[in-house]
């Protein structure tokens, strides 16, 4: 693996890996070395474009560090996190979409993908974080997103990525968040991250710092509430927030002039200025033993745009976990989600004229859903196995415009493997 690292980079996952047999936690060290990977196999085996199936995987090695004990920094931490990803894409190669059924996939290469400070204040009622991170490991996350492998919710609703520049794991920029605690449970939280797309191509490791490609940042804001299962018998957790997206980006249709742009000829115009908001909840319903993890999860989420020419209007989601499913399987996992994402009239009528212009003539689908359903086998307390099963109607046509017609629903098997390598490893969620 190492014959294709950036040589940097190289040397510190080698470092991280050898190092891992020494993981441990912080109430023994004041450190913990983690290390995962994370493979997801998904075939095609109706509808979409070409039968055939892909593989994606990420190898995942970090380091966090509690200042406190180590060099008596009184509430600060350490975070290094090292992400290797490989594999193919099958909602491109097979499906014809362009929403991938592996989350895991984007960004293959090795990267720093996480390089912080956290400090926390005011006996913990204050939690400020910056340096090189991702906005999708503060917002918009869950962990609920470790029991699917679409990825149309997971790690974040796509909505975000196709309406602004909101950054992602692995691809690092410069970036801070401050996040208070009003109650015990209800708190307010907003962030800065700085949007580079150079840092997301191929020959880029997140060694790069420097600001000069940077198109603008990204300033999302929440205010939520939290209960734990220790504060509660039924824990709950529902926010509301929006963004902010300072950055360049293609007019979905138009040229500087107003006319469409595949009519024209011209290039599409550059815009500035997009925002949105969102709303999301999980509310724990059933919980038959306050011991036990069993009991079924409802969640849902809706984003829609309110500036800025974008290529969606609106997304919505539900689904359910059930933690626990048959008698002594308590770890395993019964979940389900569905979303819609409904395409803007101006993306629409771009890939209209694509489409004539390639000798087409239907209109293109104004929404597409995308559905899995998920068993989690808890295989041991390191290793997790969970067969999928996807179903897409109207696969979308943004990876390739000029298709003469809608593709056929589709119907995906897939599989994910998670294998923590290090037991601290759940130390670590969201990404």
């Amino acid at each position: 693996m190492t014959m294709y690292l950036g040589r940097p980079l190289a040397a510190l996952l080698a470092l991280l890996c050898s190092l891992s047999a020494l993981a441990g936690s912080y109430e023994d060290h004041g450190y913990a070395l983690l290390a995962s990977y994370t493979g997801e196999s998904a075939a095609l085996v109706d509808g979409g474009k070409k039968r055939g199936s892909a593989y994606a995987g990420q190898f995942f090695v970090g380091a966090e560090a509690d200042f406190g004990r180590l060099i008596g920094w009184q509430g600060a931490k350490f975070k290094l996190y090292v992400a290797s990803r490989h594999g193919d894409n099958l909602a491109i190669d097979e499906i014809g979409n362009s929403v991938s059924v592996q989350e895991i996939w984007g960004a293959q290469t090795e990267r720093l993908a996480n390089l912080t400070i956290e400090q926390k204040l005011f006996d913990d009622r204050v939690i400020i974080e910056a340096g090189r991170t991702v906005a999708n490991i503060h917002f918009l996350g869950s962990e609920l997103c470790n029991y699917f492998q679409t990825n149309s919710a997971c790690g974040n609703p796509t909505f975000v990525f196709r309406t602004s520049g909101f950054t992602y794991w692995p691809v690092s920029s410069w970036g801070g968040y401050v996040k208070t605690f009003l109650t015990p449970q209800i708190y307010i939280h907003a962030g800065v991250f700085e949007i580079n797309p150079l840092q997301a191509r191929d020959n880029q490791h997140g060694l790069n710092w420097g600001i000069a490609d940077a198109t603008g940042v990204i300033a999302p804001v929440a205010l939520g509430y939290r209960s734990s299962p220790a504060q509660a018998r039924l824990p709950a957790f529902y926010e509301i927030g929006g963004w902010r997206d300072t950055s360049r980006y293609s007019d979905p249709l138009r040229d500087a002039n107003g006319n469409a742009a595949l009519v024209s000829g011209q290039p599409y115009a550059s815009r500035s200025e997009r925002s949105g908001v969102f709303a999301r909840f999980e509310q724990q319903v059933t919980r038959p033993d306050r011991s036990s993890p069993r009991g079924l999860i409802l969640f849902g989420a809706a984003l829609w745009g309110t500036s800025g020419e974008l290529t969606q209007d609106r997304f919505l989601e539900l689904g359910f976990v059930q933690k626990g499913t048959f008698a002594g399987r308590d770890r395993d996992t019964l979940a389900f989600v569905i979303n819609r994402q409904r395409y803007s009239g101006a993306a629409l009528e771009n890939l209209r004229l694509a489409r004539d212009a390639a000798g087409g003539g239907d209109t293109p689908a104004n929404s597409q859903y995308l559905m899995e359903l998920s068993y989690g086998i808890q295989v041991s307390k390191l290793l997790r196995v969970a067969p999928n099963l996807h179903y897409i109607i109207h696969p979308d046509s943004f990876s390739e415009p000029s298709r003469t017609r809608d593709l056929d629903d589709a119907l995906v098997v897939g599989l994910r493997v998670d294998l923590a390598l290090t037991p601290a490893i759940e130390a670590i969620t969201g990404r």
